[in-house]
């Protein structure tokens, strides 16, 4: 299973009972499909960047939760089909990767040092180098 985080806003006119019971429903369909919901933010109100809906301010949620793709898709189906949700986003989020060990190529070292040199078949005379 992969972790994910899942932002949603919600609409400032929708009661926070609605919302609470929201995230209950989400904690609940994650636990359904073998996730496990390791946080739930309520973040609260805040200013959109921009007009949403004709909404200038919204009600942030993030979920971090460990799932499935399945999982992913289920979470935003639901989300989609709520009129209380405005815009969702889901992202994966990896471990962070070990850079490769940097080896010393010896065979590039010596070739790169010496000047390259043309042989002109018999008979024919060598191109020019300019």
């Amino acid at each position: 299973m992969a972790k994910y985080e899942m932002m949603f806003i919600t609409r400032t006119d929708v009661p926070e009972e609605q919302i609470d019971k929201l995230i209950a429903q989400m904690e609940a369909m994650i636990s359904s499909m073998d996730g496990k919901a390791e946080k739930v933010e309520k973040m609260g109100r805040r200013r959109l960047a921009y007009r949403i809906q004709r909404q200038r301010e919204g009600y942030y949620v993030l979920f971090v939760f460990d799932g499935t793709g399945d999982t992913v898709r289920e979470f935003e189906r639901r989300l989609k089909v709520s009129d209380a949700v405005i815009k969702y986003m889901a992202v994966r989020v990896d471990e962070p990767l070990e850079p490769a060990p940097q080896t010393k190529p010896a065979a590039a070292d010596t070739a790169a040092a010496e000047p390259l040199s043309f042989e002109a078949p018999a008979g024919e005379e060598a191109p020019s180098q300019s």
